[in-house]
């Protein structure tokens, strides 16, 4: 063994503690599991009621065990769980794999008792799969260990896959021995007090039977630590995810526009983006994905034929393929006209290709290899609907002929009716090409292809490092924190975006009517006017703003009235002046902003701003720290992106400008932890350049 997980995966002795002579039972089916699939280890049974299991002697403890023990499945009633691993440790066993529940997901006492067990694996080095799980298996023909209740062992092959759900688990594994997909090593976490999907997808990085990693995750325990792994390891293998808990009873109350946005799952959204992880919606497209990426190449770009003998087929995937970022690949003329000479004149030669109803399986091969020949084709896509006379088993044989003559492009099938996949299935499947029932499924793992090909032609670049007055950051924060307030004044906002690089409106903090006329003067321009309070945080709800003022009567009116209003709606306000901005017009309304969210850390945010934020909701995140790449594809990744182009002759805004704000954010945020939200709402986008024109940062005591 080289690691500390290899008593789970290769162990040399299983001792299996509460197995049972009873069918149906837990302990029953796990020790027939490994049994029945021809575990090359040596088997302990661990019955103090029993001298024999399965006709192999049993042992009243495993203490009394004569060999050397490096796994023991446990299956005991959960308040005998710690005794047991007591014994366990004492005897030297390396790896633990508890099935009883019972634990901390029944709160109460089950907590401390979860905590009584971790104690005592850590006592002894030991580590701990479960508690509360399904067990583990591994296929590798010199291990063959099926340590689990599950009914099915699913074959082998380069698919591993870690589940945070038993019950889920035990449909994954018959989901994979139903359609033939290979699975290499199997894990139910869990609890996870101990053995974590981090812990698994490092190990998974260097185990050569493993080509792909697939998750089903509950919660992350330490999602900074799962970025760090899974960044590196999505360049050597894919990880596709689902990632149970999308909707928005998690999410939190907030109050700025960014908190208000950054529901639960944006968060997960946010983290798997950036480091590369496939995230699929529901189990079924995490094994379309699969599927594609157990043997096919990932295309080397989005452009994609369909070949197809019904008309129908065709336009769905094309749909779907367009709906998922794909393109229906646009076929040269000569491949046209080479199509032509081998189909019926009432085919279309044009992408989709329906070569209609009297196709053969001789016309399928020859299509194919044409499409797949073009050089505007990155991948392809045939389907099969089985008319009287043509046999599946005879379509099938010449895909696989027409990948194998192109095994640099993924070619995937969808063999469509109640027979069509059973009977060309396993033809496909040993040679390596993806079958689905259904047009979207195959859509769908040729978009988890692509979006994988993406993230592996993606730059790595470190976040970029600006030159920033730190000092002054901190002294603002600390002044702010010594008068006990929760938020910074809006001049205290802006300076704090000026010392960090951000440009910001031209503005002055007016103690009285006559400072705010003279500064006013200076800007020699229409200025806006907003009261400055520690108490008033929605400016516009107590009267507090005027905009667009021209001239000294202008501005003196708008002062008293702005003091006449604040004044009525909060008597107890304390105002500390008016703050005169220089009024401006044109550009384009974006926001950026930041959230802290409790497990994941800062959360960046960027979309259209002014009322579009609240209205439209059309907002990017990213985890902190931002990169220049994560940056352009936030102000890439809004629906709204063409507005920021240019439309009807209004000119493009300046991305670049938008790309180094979010980075000097990130990196604010970053270096001043007590800064706990904040908005630049508007941050106004121009053709050259950009300009924070409000902004609000709330804080915390706290540095930590």
């Amino acid at each position: 063994m080289t690691t500390p997980l290899d008593a789970f995966f290769r162990p040399e002795s299983i001792a299996v503690v509460g197995t049972s002579r009873r069918p149906g039972t837990i302990g029953y089916q796990i020790l027939d599991n490994i049994l029945r699939h021809g575990y090359k280890g040596v088997v302990y049974p661990v019955n103090p009621h029993a001298s024999a299991v399965h006709s192999i002697r049993a042992y009243p403890s495993v203490t009394a065990i004569p060999g050397p023990v490096d796994l023991a499945v446990v299956v005991v009633p959960k308040e005998h769980v710690p005794p047991v691993v007591e014994e366990c440790g004492e005897k030297g066993v390396k790896g633990l794999v508890v099935i009883s529940a019972g634990f901390k997901e029944v709160g109460g006492e089950g907590i401390e008792r979860e905590r009584e067990l971790v104690e005592v694996v850590r006592k002894h080095g030991m580590r701990l799969v479960g508690p509360n799980c399904m067990g583990l298996l591994n296929t590798e023909p010199g291990v063959s260990v099926n340590a689990t209740f599950a009914p099915n062992m699913p074959p082998p092959g380069p698919l591993s896959f870690m589940s945070q759900s038993g019950a889920l688990g035990v449909t994954i594994l018959d989901y994979a021995a139903e359609y033939g997909i290979g699975i290499h090593q199997f894990v139910s976490v869990g609890n996870k007090p101990d053995v974590s999907g981090n812990d698994l997808i490092e190990y998974w990085e260097n185990d050569p039977g493993t080509r792909v990693i697939l998750m089903y995750i509950e919660n992350f325990g330490n999602p900074r630590r799962f970025t760090r792994i899974a960044r590196r390891v999505t360049r050597k293998k894919p990880i596709v995810v689902v990632k149970a808990g999308r909707t928005g009873a998690g999410a939190r109350a907030a109050s700025s526009h960014t908190g208000a946005l950054a529901g639960a799952d944006i968060a997960t959204d946010a983290l798997l983006a950036q480091c590369g992880v496939l995230r699929a919606q529901s189990v079924e497209e995490l094994f379309d994905i699969a599927m594609a990426l157990e043997e096919q190449p990932v295309p080397v770009g989005p452009r994609v034929a369909i070949v197809t003998n019904a008309g129908g087929p065709g336009i769905i995937i094309a749909d779907a393929l367009e709906s998922l970022g794909l393109e229906v690949a646009e076929l040269t003329e000569e491949t046209q006209e080479r199509l032509r000479g081998v189909l019926p004149a009432e085919a279309s030669v044009r992408n989709p290709v329906d070569m209609i109803a009297s196709a053969t399986s001789e016309t399928y091969e020859l299509a194919l290899e044409l499409v797949m020949e073009d050089e505007n084709v990155d991948a392809a896509v045939a389907a099969f609907v089985p008319p009287l006379g043509i046999r599946q088993v005879d379509v099938a044989l010449s895909i696989v002929t027409a990948r194998d003559r192109h095994p640099h492009k993924p070619l995937l099938a969808v063999l469509m009716g109640r027979e069509g996949l059973p009977e060309g299935k396993a033809e496909l499947h040993e040679a390596g090409v993806p079958a689905y029932i259904f047009p979207e499924s195959a859509a769908r793992a040729l978009s988890g292809l692509y979006r994988y090909r993406q993230w592996l032609d993606r730059p790595v670049p470190e976040p970029t490092r600006f030159p920033v007055d730190v000092d002054t950051v901190a002294g603002i924060l600390d002044r702010a924190v010594e008068e006990g307030r929760s938020g910074l004044l809006e001049p205290e906002a802006l300076a704090v975006l000026e010392a960090y690089g951000v440009p910001v409106v031209e503005h002055h903090l007016a103690r009285d009517e006559q400072e705010a006329v003279d500064a006013a003067r200076r800007m020699d321009g229409p200025v806006v006017l907003k009261v400055v309070s520690p108490q008033v945080v929605h400016k516009s709800d107590v009267g507090g703003v005027r905009v667009k003022l021209q001239g000294d009567e202008e501005v003196r009116n708008a002062h008293r009235e702005i003091m006449a209003s604040v004044r009525a709606a909060r008597p107890d306000a304390e105002i500390r002046g008016v703050l005169v901005t220089r009024f401006l017009e044109g550009g384009r309304e974006t926001i950026v902003g930041m959230s802290v969210d409790p497990s994941f850390g800062p959360l960046i945010m960027f979309g259209l701003g002014g009322i579009y934020v609240e209205a439209l909701k059309d907002v990017a995140f990213r985890i902190q720290p931002v990169s220049e790449q994560d940056a352009r594809e936030m102000v890439d990744g809004i629906r709204g992106r063409k507005l920021l182009d240019g439309v009807r002759g209004e000119p493009a805004v300046d991305k670049d400008a938008l790309v180094d704000t979010l980075q000097r954010v990130s990196q604010l945020v970053g270096e001043h932890v007590r800064i706990s939200e904040l908005d630049i709402n508007p941050f106004l986008a121009l053709s050259r350049g950009g300009v924070a024109v409000d902004a609000r940062i709330r804080i915390r005591a706290s540095r930590d």
